[in-house]
C-alpha cells in the first residue's frame, strides 16, 4: 500500500481537463494528486458511461476531440490526456501524423485555447522511436514558442507497483516559472506483487482446489496488457508471444471469463475484467461498463492509475510550489 504522504492532499486546489479520457485509469491517478476534474473527453460510448458510473459528479464531454471547445477552460491548471497510441505503436505501422488517429495536433490546439499552467500527455513507447524524432521535436517546439520547458519521460509500471512491466512515454510540458520545481517521480523500492500474489484471492474465490499450486507457478509479474482497438484485437490477452508468456505464468490468455475457477477446475485458468483491472492497478471498486470486449478494452488501453498519480503529483507540487515561491516575493517588496 502506499504511504500517506504519497496521497498527502496538496494545500492548493488544482483543476484540470483530460482529453481521451478512456475508462479512467488518468482520471484516477490526477484525482490522488488532489486535481479536480472540470471536464473528461471521451468518445467512446462504453468509457464514457464507465466514467459517469464510478464518478457521477464529473462532467462527461462524450465526442470526439477534433469538436470539443476548450476557450471556455482557459486558464486551467493542467491540460492531461492519452491520445491514441496506434499512430506509434510498434504492433501497428507507426504512421505518426499520416495516421488519421493522431490526435497529438487536437491536444496542442487545446493547449493554444487554455494555455494551462502543465501539460501532461501519456503514450505508447514507439514514440521515442528515432522515426518520430521530428514529430517530437514539433511538438516542443510548438510548445516552447509558447513559453513552456518541454521533457519526455520512459516509465515502466513496473517500477511503480503496477504488477506488469508496461512502458509508456510521458510528455510533460510546464509553464517556465514551474519548470525549476519540477522533478520526475523516481522508482519504487518495493517490488510489485506477482500474479499469483496479486490474484490469489480472486482466483480461489469459487474455492478452487488447484489454487496454491497455481500461485507457486504464477511467479512474476505480467506480460503487458493490450486492449486492441475496434479494428483489431478482443477479449484476449494478446498476440501470440504474449499468450505464451502467459502460459508460463499459468494463465491460458485465449480468452476471458466471466467468473473464477470452480472447485474442481482443472488446467490452466483464464482470468476475468475485474483480475485484469487489478493488474492494470485499478482500485477493485472501479466498475466497468459495457460486456465482456468492451470492458477488457477499456482496462488494457488505460493508463495505470498509480503511474499517472506518480507524475500528476510532481507537477501538483511544482505548481504548488511556483505559487508559494510568487507569495514569498510579493511578501519580500511589500516589506
Amino acid at each position: 500500500m502506499p504511504d500517506n504522504e504519497l496521497y498527502k492532499t496538496p494545500a492548493i486546489t488544482m483543476n484540470s481537463i483530460e482529453l481521451c479520457a478512456g475508462a479512467g485509469g488518468q482520471a484516477l491517478g490526477l484525482e490522488r494528486s488532489g486535481f479536480e476534474h472540470q471536464v473528461l473527453v471521451e468518445i467512446d460510448a462504453h468509457a464514457c458511461a464507465t466514467l459517469r458510473h464510478n464518478r457521477p459528479h464529473w462532467l462527461v464531454h462524450e465526442g470526439d476531440l477534433s469538436a470539443f471547445d476548450a476557450r471556455a477552460y482557459q486558464g486551467i491548471d493542467l491540460v492531461a490526456g492519452g491520445v491514441p497510441c496506434p499512430p506509434f505503436s510498434k504492433a501497428g505501422k507507426q504512421l505518426g501524423a499520416d495516421d488519421e488517429r493522431d490526435l497529438f495536433p487536437q491536444a496542442m490546439r487545446v493547449v493554444e485555447e487554455t494555455r494551462p499552467q502543465a501539460v501532461m500527455l501519456e503514450n505508447v513507447r514507439g514514440l521515442l522511436d528515432a522515426v518520430f524524432t521530428d514529430y517530437r521535436q514539433k511538438i516542443a517546439h510548438q510548445l516552447q514558442a509558447l513559453g513552456y520547458w518541454t521533457d519526455w519521460h520512459l516509465f515502466n509500471a513496473a517500477d511503480f507497483g503496477v504488477c506488469q512491466l508496461r512502458p509508456r512515454v510521458v510528455f510533460v510540458a510546464l509553464r517556465r516559472d514551474l519548470a525549476e520545481h519540477f522533478r520526475w517521480p523516481a522508482p519504487s523500492f518495493q517490488l510489485p506483487p506477482t500474479v499469483g500474489e496479486l490474484l490469489g484471492d480472486l482466483m480461489g474465490a469459487q474455492g478452487w482446489q488447484g489454487l496454491e499450486a497455481w500461485k507457486e507457478r504464477a511467479n512474476d509479474i505480467a506480460p503487458t496488457l493490450v486492449g486492441g482497438s475496434k479494428k483489431h484485437g478482443g477479449p484476449d490477452l494478446g498476440p501470440t508471444r504474449a499468450k505464451q508468456a502467459w502460459a508460463s505464468l499459468g494463465v491460458d490468455g485465449r480468452g476471458l471469463v466471466d467468473a473464477p475457477p470452480a472447485a474442481d477446475f482443472v488446467g490452466m485458468p483464464r482470468l476475468t475484467v475485474r483480475m485484469c483491472a487489478r493488474i492494470q492497478g485499478f482500485p477493485d471498486e472501479w466498475a466497468f461498463v459495457g460486456k465482456k470486449t468492451p470492458a477488457y478494452r477499456q482496462v488494457g488501453n488505460a493508463f495505470p492509475p498509480p503511474v499517472a498519480h506518480a507524475v500528476s503529483r510532481q507537477i501538483a507540487q511544482a505548481i504548488e510550489a511556483a505559487a508559494q515561491a510568487r507569495v514569498s516575493r510579493t511578501s519580500l517588496r511589500a516589506a
